[in-house]
Parts: C-alpha cells; sequence; structure tokens
C-alpha cells in the first residue's frame, strides 16, 4: 500500500506540474477553457498557483494531505466545469482532460483517506 500512496502522490504531482507550462504561458487551450469560464486571466494563473502550491505540498510527507486537498477541490472545480460549462471534450482532446481531473480527484481522494488521521476534522474517522 506504501508503493501506491507513493505512486498516487507522484503522479498527481507531476501531472499538475506538467500543465502549469499551460497556465502560466497562455497557452491557447488555457485561454479558451478560462474564457469560456469567464475567468481569464484571474483564474488560470489563480488555478496555477494553487496546483503548484498542491504539487509541492504533496511532496513533502508531513503535507500530504494538504496537498491532497487543494488538489481535490482544484479538480472538483474543473469537473463541474467540464460538466456544466464547457463540455466533456475541449478542444477536440476527446474529453482527456476531464478524465484525467476524474482520475487526479479520486486519487486525492485516496490519499485524504490514507492520512485522515493527520486531517483535524477527519482525525475521528
Amino acid at each position: 500500500m506504501k508503493t501506491v500512496y507513493l505512486i498516487a502522490r507522484l503522479f498527481i504531482a507531476i501531472f499538475l506540474i506538467q500543465t502549469l507550462f499551460y497556465k502560466f504561458t497562455g497557452h491557447e487551450d488555457s485561454v479558451y477553457i478560462f474564457s469560456a469560464l469567464g475567468a481569464e486571466p484571474v483564474g488560470r494563473i489563480g488555478s496555477g498557483i494553487i496546483e503548484l502550491i498542491a504539487s509541492i505540498l504533496l511532496l513533502v510527507p508531513r503535507t500530504v494531505w494538504v496537498g491532497a486537498l487543494l488538489a481535490a477541490g482544484t479538480m472538483a472545480g474543473a469537473i463541474m466545469a467540464h460538466l456544466f460549462v464547457i463540455g466533456i471534450e475541449v478542444q477536440g482532446d476527446g474529453g482527456t482532460l476531464f478524465y484525467v481531473a476524474i482520475v487526479i480527484f479520486v486519487l486525492s481522494l485516496f490519499l485524504l483517506y490514507r492520512d485522515r488521521k493527520k486531517v483535524p476534522i477527519l482525525s475521528k474517522f
């Protein structure tokens, strides 16, 4: 189980870090998405900063739960945006961004469950 825990942490952190290039450089796909949401450029840059912080926190053992919470929250927002505003498929990606958001959301919930004793509100469960 320790291996799955480590792989989940690394997968989320690496994926979020990889997408920062698109958010911070104003890639046309990112600009399209956040324009459709009415949150360009503040939402694009803001979510990029949150994802960067989440990635760093996921790599530090004591703060994994905080990074997982930020990642889950960000991905919940992305999933809702896909479902209610921009659609599952964006710019012909075949739904890749949507499905990756779901995977990251589920993995983040796994990390939160695994570290539930460290989370003040969940420590009783």
